[in-house]
């Protein structure tokens, strides 16, 4: 009588059966036969080459000792023997998805979403992620910034609800270091405790905006370390708080003159952009506004004067255009500038340090883009572990 072993849809290998107890294994990558208790492997199911209801069924009738084995015709399972099975190269135990599969799966994820992958293959969404997890995991999962000498650190949006996460990444081999969820001091200390005491010392320069939580776990962790305020945060916030703020209050003086009340209501985007991104016809508009309306010249003006302390050549010269700076926004008499230029003065030294580590976030806002494209890709992701793995994934740096 034959009976044959199968493993995951495929032939294991054959047993030969006799009226004794003992079962004698033909597989093919054995060149002499062992019985199944030398081959030491497992196999799911027997099934016997006997017709049904053959009172000769080795396994029926309990002739041998078959246990967890079960023959197709047979009318129970019986409870003892050793099992034989062939390994397969193509297939991890305990896998369904052979390596070929897996492969082909994990090149598909870094081009599509996790959605569309599953109805390309026919395989679960949750399958899918979890291949991709795994892989993950294995190239981006460890924590690595051996010779790391200047960071850069900056928050994200999350989540709806300001839910927010912070990055930080290595700003001389644009590779994100380090994601995790919050924005506050205790969010990014178990990134300097993964980074130890002696990284700590290594690091010269951090650059961030004006986030006091940042600034003090950096200077409690890193004491060589140089903070750098970022220039782009800076006159962000200034123009939020100061430009807008002004428009508004000149729109308000106007409402006697609708007609100029509407024209300064509207120009809003046209005093916040840059004016080399400005065209033409905007540039016109721009000269014609702030010709009619000295405040808004003003503070215009400040603005762009602002962006020159950041890109000084040493930090003498650098203090030189801040004193002009800050005289001219005092002398100017408008209320929001002469606040924001007090409350802008306790951050001096990372503003002067500029000059020594030219350092700035823009490379992360390029980060904080590519964030929205893979959220978005997504549709959104509920796994923060995953959606951090997938942000390092996309940033792994440039070849030293």
């Amino acid at each position: 009588m034959l009976c044959w072993a199968w493993s995951s849809g495929k032939a294991a290998s054959s047993i030969h059966a006799r009226s004794e107890p003992t079962v004698r294994c033909f597989s093919p990558s054995l060149k002499t036969p062992h019985t199944a208790r030398d081959v030491g492997a497992a196999v799911a199911t027997v099934f016997c080459s006997t017709s049904a209801g053959d009172a000769g069924c080795a396994i029926e009738t309990g002739s041998i000792d078959a246990s967890g084995w079960m023959c197709r015709f047979a009318a129970s399972t019986v409870t003892s023997v050793a099992h034989a099975a062939e390994r397969l190269s193509w297939l991890d135990t305990g896998e369904r998805i052979t390596h070929r599969l897996r492969a082909w799966i994990e090149a598909l994820v870094q081009i599509l979403p996790i959605a569309h992958v599953a109805q390309l293959t026919g395989l679960h969404w949750h399958t899918i992620k979890r291949i991709d997890h795994r892989r993950l995991q294995t190239r981006y999962g460890a924590f690595d910034a051996q010779g790391v000498r200047r960071l850069v650190m900056d928050e994200f949006a999350l989540h709806k609800g300001h839910r927010y996460a912070t990055v930080i990444m290595d700003a001389e081999r644009m590779r994100v270091l380090w994601v995790g969820e919050g924005n506050s001091r205790e969010a990014i200390r178990p990134f300097f405790e993964l980074l130890g005491k002696e990284g700590c010392q290594h690091i010269e320069a951090v650059a961030m905006d004006m986030n006091t939580a940042f600034d003090l776990e950096v200077r409690a962790h890193c004491p060589n370390a140089e903070v750098v305020y970022d220039l782009f945060h800076v006159v962000a916030r200034f123009g939020r708080e100061v430009v807008d703020r002004v428009r508004v209050d000149q729109a308000n003086a106007l409402r006697s003159a609708p007609a100029q009340r509407q024209v300064i209501k509207r120009s809003r985007w046209l005093l916040l952009r840059n004016r080399d991104n400005l065209g033409n016809e905007q540039a016109v508009k721009l000269e014609e506004l702030l010709a009619a309306n000295a405040p808004l010249a003003t503070v215009y003006l400040l603005k762009t004067a602002i962006k020159e302390i950041w890109f000084a050549p040493s930090v003498r010269d650098g203090a030189r255009r801040w004193k002009d700076w800050y005289r001219l926004a005092i002398e100017s008499g408008i209320a929001p500038a002469i606040a924001f230029a007090k409350r802008l003065r306790k951050y001096l030294r990372g503003i002067l340090a500029s000059a020594i580590f030219p350092l700035n976030t823009s490379i992360l806002e390029g980060v904080n883009n590519r964030i929205k494209v893979i959220k978005r890709m997504a549709y959104g992701f509920r796994d923060s572990a995953y959606f951090f793995l997938k942000i390092k994934a996309a940033f792994p740096g440039k070849a030293r």
